[in-house]
């Protein structure tokens, strides 16, 4: 069996982060493991508190991973502060990882900050570098580039200069716009692949860009191409939304436990 490592902050409403990934690497018969950034108090409604962890903490647990159950992806979510980052990559980078996929998460679906500035700027300078692919939402991409990014041609400029940056793919998603749900994926040598979707009307989206990440982490541990991994993951997540559970009183959770095809 395969393994995939979440490298992420709790939530505890059980919709987003870790338990997302958690989620959604077991739907995919993999093996999930866990390195926690943080905990926090959140729901559907918004994220009450973040409780960061300790650095050397946080690369324990790497370490604790990598030395017995080896993962064959990694993806990375939260990571609230440029200690962590570096914590982070340091070990990544002495352990070998392999399969690395980066969501730059900085605001919760609900509109709750996640990260400091000095974490965008760590997470630049040394968490890009390290990915295979990085799955920045439109507003992230903004803050990553620092332009706007609100149609076709922003969205590509912004996967250019964000794979420019890195030794990786950049998958800019366009969740936020008001028509269509695309995507757009920027390979390192400028080639750009188009995922087209309709846009699902659901207010169920908690989580919606954390699976995606774990979709994709899941499709290279199995040794997927990038753009096969990336247009699974795509098409799982477009399944969860369309068969999505109604529980929030907010942006209500994925259904992750949807059945893959």
């Amino acid at each position: 069996m395969k393994a995939v490592l979440s490298i992420a902050g709790s939530d505890s409403s059980g919709g987003a982060g870790i338990q997302a990934d958690i989620k959604t690497i077991a739907a995919h018969h993999l093996f999930a493991e866990t390195a926690i950034t943080a905990l926090t108090a959140q729901n559907t409604l918004g994220v009450a508190g973040v409780l960061a962890v300790e650095p050397a903490f946080v690369a324990a647990q790497i370490d604790a991973v990598f030395d017995d159950i080896r993962p064959d992806a990694v993806k990375i979510g939260m990571v609230s502060s440029a200690a962590i980052i570096e914590a982070i990559a340091e070990r990544l980078e002495a352990r070998g990882a392999r399969n690395i996929v980066v969501d730059p998460v900085m605001v919760s679906t609900s509109g709750s900050r996640l990260i400091d500035e000095d974490a965008v700027r760590a997470l630049v300078e040394r968490l890009l570098p390290l990915a295979d692919v990085a799955t920045p939402n439109m507003p992230e991409a903004e803050v990553l580039c620092g332009f706007s990014v609100c149609d076709d041609a922003s969205m590509e400029r912004a996967g250019r200069v964000l794979a420019g940056a890195g030794k990786g793919a950049v998958l800019v998603k366009g969740g936020h716009r008001v028509d269509r749900a695309d995507d757009v994926l920027v390979a390192p040598d400028g080639a750009v692949m188009w995922l087209r979707a309709p846009r699902i009307d659901t207010r169920n989206t908690h989580g919606t860009g954390c699976t995606l990440s774990s979709a994709i982490a899941c499709g290279l541990a199995e040794g997927l191409p990038l753009e096969e991994a990336v247009r699974n993951a795509k098409d799982y997540v477009h399944g969860a939304l369309a068969a999505g559970l109604d529980l929030g009183r907010g942006n209500g959770p994925l259904d992750h436990m949807w059945k893959m095809a």
